[in-house]
Parts: structure tokens; C-alpha cells; sequence
């Protein structure tokens, strides 16, 4: 209670200063703002998030536009929720809006100071995206390690394969999650970091998901810097323990290799942490730091936004068996039933390219593109962005804008087979990976993992849904973080026909 009172006199004391301010500012002239709800004394209108910004923005997008101001304690934020607004902000002025709108909890353990994903654009940001692109997600190495995926794949039908002879369901999106960590993991440190016979696979997703709720929820340290130091919610607290936590593991690993270099054992093909290891020794653009961060931000996007972007496509199958059926017949016709599915056979089936496109719509991996600021006021659609508002766009809404797609709530994956629209941030109207400078760079491994993993779960089993549950009773409802989850895990039992 005493804490709650203290806040409370501190938002008293912001008001004060806010309405001296306000007077003393009144002759000059206020910028052109979009539209948006009347903002309540001191608080704005923070009452308007709710628990599901994605989804409020959206409804309020329906009354004040595509492109919208709110006033959150003391920060102007402008949302975008259409694809031309969105072209406009990260494309045609990419520039001025490249910089990242900081999150106060991502300050821990200097977070902001060397993660690829909340730098600046400029040497240091420059020189990571370059070391990413070079040695992860280029398309030699991609091509290189596709060996390595379809070992993992398949270790994820062997899984299913044992609960199919068991009669157990399974977690989808926790068999997913261990196939991608173990596939990043070996493509960066050469080993599984997801051990099948502990529970370390429930564990680190437990980890990488609270990363995910606490750095996307609203906080009232970003809107009321005065709050700092009291931390009401407690996010940056529990942020800097989970931090901690992956930082100290990926520690170990870097450890454990600079000791074997140290005895002169190196390996016959350099993984991701020896190249990145060598550029620190050569040139020193990086240290250690930016490799830890890095590690960090590869295991906490890569792992977490692939596995729920299969859980969300299985479910929108099961939940539709005759689009299931559709897929699986496409599969048995161009490769033949129960058979391995292998990267260059994606091209050839069109449908399942079209689900994962559909599902991608519905369920964007980020409903929300990491937040952005702007330097200087910037001029759009008539309308002023004034320097230092926080600017969101709202892929979720986009997916789902009436004005853009027919039926949009619906999953009707058959309206991308004559749609020439594609993922990778050309085409405004489906951007789960964003676009422009800042586009997610693991794109390029996505689009190759989640059809290769989803197409090969529907070809090897039937499905049915745990405890006889009809397709119509299946919950769709998510949780949200900086990426969305299924709000209950879709479980499933595999058998075959």
C-alpha cells in the first residue's frame, strides 16, 4: 500500500509539472498529430491496452484510422495498421524511422548496447548484421547446413513416431521448439542444447517465453521515467534474471571453445561461434559481449517465433480437416505418402506453401514489429510524427484488415495459390518478419524450416486432437508478448491409417 501511495504522489507531482509546461509551451505551435482517443489526465490512454495491445489497437484502428496517435503517460505513440502506412514507415522514409524505440527493461546487462535487434544503424549495428548474414543466414550457408535439418526434422517424426506407438499425444509447439533450439544450437556451438531425456526442453522454452512476455508488455517505466528506480511491475527485475540466465549458459559455450582452442583442438568445419571467435582476434569490430547478445537474440527469436508459427498452422489444420485432407493429398501425390519430405520439394507443393503464408496472416509471429522512435518530426500522410514518439506497426491488424482481405478472420489458405504475395517484406499486406533495413534477418531460414517441419508432421501421421475433442472446440485464443502463443498448447495424438 505504501508503495502504491508513493506512485501515486509521483504521478501528482508529474501532472503539476506537465500542466507548468503545458503553459509555458502554449504559444508555440502543437504539431499536426493523427487521430486518436482523448487521453485521460496523467495516465493517457493506457487504459486502452488492455492485455492484448495487438488486438485493442486494432479495434481503435477501426474508429481513428490507419494511422493513430495515443498518449501513454508522457509518450506520444503513433500506430500504423495498413499496408500503405506501412510502406510508407519502413520503406519509403526506412530511414528516419530505423531507429529503435527503447524498452527500459531492455537495458539490463547493456542488452541495448550490443543486440543486433535494438542498436542503432550505424558501425556496430552495421558489423553484426554483416557477421549474421555472412556466417547464419546467408544463402551458401543455408544451403550448406540442409543436412543438418533434415537430421533434426527427422529426429521430430521419430519423436512423434514413439508417441504414435505409445498412444500419447504430443506438444506440438514443445516438439517444435526443441527441433529449432537443437537446430540453431548445433549450427552455432555443434551441439544439442535440448536434452530428450531431461526437462530441459519445457524449461528453456519456459525461459525464452517469459523473455518474450516481459519485454512485450506494456510498461510503466517506459511511459513515466520517473519510475525507474521503483520498477512498479517488476519487469526489469525478473528481465534481468532471465537475461542472466541465457547469458550465463551461452557464457559456459564460448568458455568450453576458447579452452579447446586454447589446447590447440580445433574443428574440421568451423561452426558459427569459431568465425564469430575469429572476427574478434582479427579486427576487433566485436567482442564478447556482442557475441553473448548475439547468441541471446538468435536463441530467444529463432526458437521461439519458429515453434509457434508450427503450433499455430497445425492448429488452423485441425481445426479445418478439410484443408488438412487438401495438403495431405497434395504431398501424396508429389512425393508419396509417409515419405521424407526434403527441402527442394517445397517449391512443388504449392498448397502447403499456401497454408503456411495463411497461418502466417492470421498469426503473425510478431503482432506487433519491435518498437520504433523518430529523431525529428517526420511527415506522414499529412500528419506529424513528432520527435521521440514511439511508432508501432500492427502486422496483426494488417493480416486481419477487411479493406485488404476477403473474410479475413477466416483460414482459407486456397486465396495465396493466384495471389502473387510474398513473406519477405516486398508486399505490405503479409509482413510477419517486417521489412526494410531492420527486416528480421532469419527469414531466410524460416521460410525453409516451418513448411519442411509442418509438411513432414502431416505427411508421416493422421492427427486427432487429445481427449476426443471435435476440431470446432479447439481454442484459438493467444497470449501476448513480443511474439504470440497459443494460449493453451495444442496437443495432438498421431496414429496411422
Amino acid at each position: 500500500m505504501e508503495s502504491l501511495i508513493l506512485i501515486l504522489y509521483i504521478l501528482l507531482a508529474i501532472t503539476l509539472v506537465r500542466t507548468l509546461l503545458s503553459i509555458l509551451r502554449s504559444s508555440k505551435p502543437s504539431p499536426r498529430l493523427p487521430p486518436g482517443p482523448v487521453p485521460l489526465p496523467v495516465i493517457g490512454n493506457l487504459l486502452k491496452l488492455g492485455d492484448k495491445p495487438h488486438k485493442s489497437l486494432a479495434k481503435l484502428a477501426k474508429l481513428y484510422g490507419p494511422i493513430m496517435s495515443l498518449k501513454l503517460g508522457r509518450k506520444i505513440v503513433v500506430v500504423v495498421s495498413s499496408p500503405a502506412l506501412a510502406r510508407e514507415v519502413l520503406q519509403k522514409q526506412d530511414l528516419a524511422f530505423s531507429t529503435r524505440f527503447i524498452p527500459n527493461a531492455i537495458h539490463t546487462h547493456g542488452h541495448n548496447k550490443y543486440s543486433v535487434a535494438w542498436l542503432p544503424v550505424a558501425d556496430q549495428w552495421r558489423s553484426l548484421r554483416k557477421a549474421l548474414n555472412a556466417n547464419i543466414f546467408s544463402g551458401n550457408r543455408i544451403d550448406a547446413s540442409k543436412n543438418l535439418r533434415r537430421q533434426k526434422v527427422q529426429e521430430l517424426i521419430e519423436h512423434a513416431g514413439k508417441c504414435c506407438r505409445e498412444g500419447v499425444a504430443v506438444d506440438i509447439g514443445t516438439a517444435a521448439f526443441k527441433t529449432s533450439l537443437n537446430l540453431l544450437s548445433n549450427t552455432v556451438f555443434s551441439i544439442d542444447m535440448a536434452d530428450p531425456t531431461q526437462d530441459s526442453v519445457q524449461q528453456f522454452r519456459h525461459l525464452i517465453w517469459q523473455i518474450m512476455l516481459e519485454a512485450g508488455k506494456p510498461n510503466l517505466v517506459d511511459y513515466f521515467p520517473i519510475l525507474d528506480k521503483i520498477d512498479p511491475q517488476g519487469i526489469t527485475r525478473r528481465l534481468k534474471s532471465h537475461f542472466g540466465d541465457i547469458i550465463q549458459l551461452i557464457g559456459r559455450l564460448i568458455d568450453e571453445r576458447l579452452e579447446l582452442r586454447g589446447l590447440g583442438m580445433t574443428r574440421a568445419e568451423s561452426d558459427v561461434i569459431d568465425i564469430l571467435l575469429n572476427i574478434i582476434e582479427e579486427n576487433g569490430e566485436i567482442n564478447r559481449n556482442h557475441i553473448e547478445h548475439l547468441c541471446l537474440d538468435i536463441f530467444a527469436a529463432g526458437t521461439d517465433t519458429t515453434s509457434s508459427s508450427v503450433e499455430w498452422a497445425m492448429a488452423e489444420l485441425l481445426r479445418t480437416p478439410e484443408t488438412l485432407e487438401k495438403a495431405k493429398a497434395e504431398i501424396e501425390q508429389t512425393i508419396g505418402k509417409g515419405k521424407p519430405i526434403e527441402e527442394m520439394d517445397i517449391p512443388q507443393l504449392p498448397y502447403l506453401q499456401a497454408i503456411v503464408k495463411e497461418s502466417m496472416r492470421l498469426h503473425p509471429p510478431v503482432p506487433l514489429l519491435l518498437p520504433r522512435t523518430v529523431e525529428t518530426d517526420v511527415e506522414v500522410y499529412g500528419y506529424t510524427v513528432p520527435q521521440g514518439a514511439q511508432v508501432l506497426v500492427n502486422v496483426w491488424a494488417i493480416g486481419r484488415d477487411p479493406s485488404v482481405w476477403e473474410n479475413p478472420t477466416s483460414f482459407m489458405p486456397e486465396r495465396f495459390l493466384d495471389l502473387d504475395v510474398d513473406v519477405r517484406g516486398r508486399d505490405f499486406e503479409l509482413i510477419p518478419f517486417g521489412a526494410g533495413r531492420r527486416i528480421c534477418p532469419g527469414l531466410s531460414l524460416a521460410i525453409r524450416v516451418v513448411p519442411l517441419m509442418l509438411g513432414s508432421l502431416i505427411n508421416s501421421f493422421d492427427w486427432k486432437l487429445d481427449g476426443g475433442m471435435k476440431p470446432e472446440e479447439l481454442d484459438m485464443d493467444d497470449k501476448f508478448g513480443i511474439t504470440v502463443q497459443k494460449a493453451q498448447p495444442l496437443r495432438v495424438v498421431p496414429f496411422l491409417v
